[in-house]
């Protein structure tokens, strides 16, 4: 069986996705090492954040699947970095008091699904309070959400300039 070669701007388009999908991946294990082995707990602000990354491996993983679509993919992967580098931007606002943090739980801890009063007021006295507005953590001046701004602007600047690239050359 002779399987047609795929054109040059799709198959870089794909390593461009399956590449963000691999950035994603990453910074998803540096989270949830720092969570479960350095012992830092996320606020609400910081889970937000994981949520473009998750969706940046799910689109590398379509490129991988449906390399037919792996253009568009791999603008949704760039669009999703972008996007998480603005929030984590966000996120470090609210912690260097810019503003305050839209998220009513940033602070408040969960209900966890109490089903009394009594309940809940002993799981909220329980469950530690992660304030949106206070870093876990700084490092060389910046919080986590500081370097996954930094982190998710430079792999998009990275990826755009290699779609580019691979555009000119196709």
């Amino acid at each position: 069986m002779i399987v047609p070669a795929r054109p040059a701007a799709e198959m870089a388009a794909w390593r461009i996705a399956a590449a963000g999908a691999l950035a994603a991946a990453a910074a998803l294990a540096v989270a949830l090492a720092s969570e479960h082995w350095g012992g830092l707990a996320p606020c609400e602000l910081c889970l937000w954040q994981r949520w473009p990354y998750w969706a940046a491996i799910a689109a590398g993983v379509l490129a991988l699947v449906m390399p037919r679509a792996a253009v568009p993919l791999a603008l949704l992967v760039i669009a999703l970095f972008l996007g998480n580098a603005t929030l984590a931007a966000f996120h470090a606002g609210v912690e260097w008091g810019f503003w305050p943090s839209p998220l009513p739980g940033c602070g408040a801890g969960s209900s966890g699904g109490a089903a009394t009063v009594e309940e809940l007021m002993a799981r909220l006295q329980a469950a530690p309070i992660v304030r949106c507005d206070q870093p876990a953590i700084v490092v060389a001046g910046l919080s986590m959400a500081g370097w996954n701004a930094v982190f998710a602007l430079a792999v998009a600047a990275f990826l755009i300039i290699s779609l580019r690239r691979s555009r000119r050359t196709a």
